[in-house]
């Protein structure tokens, strides 16, 4: 299930490093097999990387878990929290992952920006991966020493405006409480899913419950495209595609979905917008 922002770099490490790379699988309901996953995070397991939450499948991954299970083997975990982070209160001392990474857009943010966070133990004994201005403490003809954290991984000059976006959008959301928007998440995916469930031949994809708020779904003779290009016309935004998640298409048997989202700026009436527009569109194209 995972965005190919947490595959495919972990392919091109594979190949230069000469690593294996598992797959935890997936079960019918769209979770994480977690039998499974003890099975393959073991002794030589170097680094577990996981979605916080799928932008397909909606799915609610037990990252806490997933922490303790690689951290019990010695092996390093990576979070993937663009999902996440913008839609419930996160505590990364209380989670304790090794790096967490999340995307300004996704937060009422600017584009172009996002957050590693890494834990400083670990980042104080890396070397840095990008070289420039700002990332030095002293430079030598034959060697050079490194700044302090943060700005040892930061070379060059930063995203100024976007890094001054991104603390207004952080605030934003802190002054509205992210228990408050996690509530009202899940109060809008109830709403959407009883609602969509209810149409014949539509089908939905990912957990029913303890889910994010994106439902996919599918109607059998309609390419989400086409079900997208309709929807517009009645002024409802989708996405339609394959989501940056072609494995998991394959996996649903599927070439691609419509999906749609909420926010703490969309209604129940959107949603009920929504459904209306997905019942025109399958008469026009019955």
């Amino acid at each position: 299930m995972e965005h190919h922002a947490n595959l495919v770099p972990w392919q091109l490490v594979a190949k230069s490093v000469g690593a294996e790379l598992r797959f935890i699988p997936i079960k019918s309901d769209g979770t994480l097999d977690l039998v499974e996953a003890r099975k393959l995070i073991d002794s030589k397991t170097a680094l577990v990387a996981v979605t916080h939450s799928s932008n397909v499948l909606g799915t609610i991954n037990p990252v806490g878990e997933l922490v303790q299970l690689a951290h019990k083997v010695g092996a390093r975990i990576l979070i993937d929290g663009a999902q996440s982070v913008p839609h419930m209160p996160i505590n990364l001392r209380e989670l304790n992952p090794d790096f967490y990474a999340f995307s300004a857009h996704k937060m009422l943010g600017p584009t172009g920006i996002g957050v590693l966070y890494g834990n400083p133990e670990i980042l104080n004994d890396m070397e840095p991966y990008m070289t420039g201005g700002e990332m030095i403490r002293e430079v030598f003809l034959d060697h050079a020493t490194w700044n302090s954290l943060p700005h040892k991984f930061e070379a060059g000059t930063p995203a100024i405006a976007e890094a001054v976006s991104l603390t207004a959008a952080v605030k934003y959301l802190e002054a509205i409480g992210m228990d408050r928007i996690a509530q009202y998440d899940h109060h809008l995916t109830m709403h959407a899913l009883e609602k969509l469930s209810a149409e014949n031949d539509l089908e939905i994809y990912g957990p029913r419950t303890q889910r994010g708020a994106v439902i996919s779904f599918n109607v059998p003779g309609i390419h989400p495209h086409d079900m997208a290009a309709l929807l517009d016309r009645e002024g409802v935004a989708i996405r339609a595609g394959h989501h940056c998640c072609q494995p998991l298409m394959r996996w649903l048997g599927v070439q691609a979905t419509a999906r749609a989202s909420f926010y703490l700026y969309n209604t129940l009436d959107d949603i009920d917008a929504l459904v209306s527009a997905v019942r025109s569109a399958r008469a026009i194209l019955a």
